[in-house]
This record gives C-alpha cells, sequence and structure tokens, in this order.
C-alpha cells in the first residue's frame, strides 16, 4: 500500500509537477501534441487548482512514508465532485489512483454524500469505469482554444 496524507496548500508546486507530468509522460497516445501542450500548461494559467487545493479534500499518495515527494493526488471539491486525480508516469498503474479513488469514496459517503460526479479524460476514464463510475454525458471543453472530449461520470455510493 502506498503511503497517502492530506494535499495542503503548501503542496502547490509538487501538484503542478505532478499534474504536467501526468498529462506528458501518458496521453501521447491519446491526444495530440497540441492538446497535451494546452493541457499540461492549463494548471498554471488556471486559478481554479490553486482554489481546489485550499477548499477541497484532497489526499496525496508518496513516494515514502515520510510524505515529503508526491506521486499522485486526488481532489474533491466540491463534496460530490471528483475535480482532480493525477499520477506521475513513472508511479502510474501501481495502484495509488485506485487507492486514492477508494479513499475519498470513503471520505464522500463519511460526510453524507450519496453520488460523486466527474468530468473524466480519457486517461482517466477507463480507471474510473473499473470502479464502478458510469458516463452519463460526452462533452467537449477548450482549454487554451484546444477541444477536447470528456465525459461527464458518476458513482452512486449508496
Amino acid at each position: 500500500m502506498h503511503p497517502l496524507r492530506p494535499l495542503r496548500p503548501d503542496d502547490w508546486q509538487q501538484v503542478i509537477a505532478v499534474y504536467q507530468d501526468a498529462v506528458i509522460s501518458q496521453a501521447g497516445n491519446l491526444y495530440t501534441p497540441e492538446q497535451i501542450e494546452a493541457w499540461s500548461q492549463h494548471a498554471t494559467h488556471n486559478d481554479a487548482l490553486r482554489s481546489s487545493l485550499r477548499c477541497g479534500h484532497g489526499l496525496a499518495s508518496c513516494a515514502t512514508d515520510d510524505g515529503r515527494i508526491i506521486e499522485a493526488f486526488a481532489l474533491l471539491d466540491p463534496p460530490d465532485r471528483l475535480a482532480l486525480l493525477y499520477c506521475r508516469g513513472r508511479s502510474s498503474r501501481q495502484g495509488r489512483g485506485s487507492c486514492l479513488l477508494e479513499a475519498l469514496e470513503r471520505h464522500a459517503r463519511a460526510e453524507g454524500v450519496r453520488r460523486l460526479r466527474t468530468e473524466a479524460s480519457q486517461l482517466s476514464r477507463p480507471l474510473l469505469e473499473r470502479r464502478g463510475w458510469r458516463v452519463d454525458a460526452e462533452e467537449t471543453v477548450h482549454f487554451s482554444d484546444v477541444a477536447f472530449a470528456r465525459w461527464r461520470m458518476g458513482k452512486d455510493l449508496s
């Protein structure tokens, strides 16, 4: 099991590094170079990530027990929405995403949330579907005027 700890506002730089690494290292077969560039830079141009880090409930999956090096993170903001789920390429396919999702689902249940929702990328959709999430709708969004398909998904927690 990978050590988890709460995300803190001072994790900002590491969270950005994990976010960018995840996109750059894992999205190559799913997205165009233009999409990867726009997506990887989105967090640095958008204050929503920093706001979610301050206001939401987030967890970090760390490389070691001391919690200093973040390898993956996930965040609920608001309490019924999975706002972010990212993992460094070197740490992908090690169960970190599933572990983070399981812990956030437990937290949401404890808070009285009956259904979680999210907007999933091509990268995260397969993991979410394996964990019982279902597609509600497809949509198109733009980051830096570059179009992306994504899926609104949900999971009943009852």
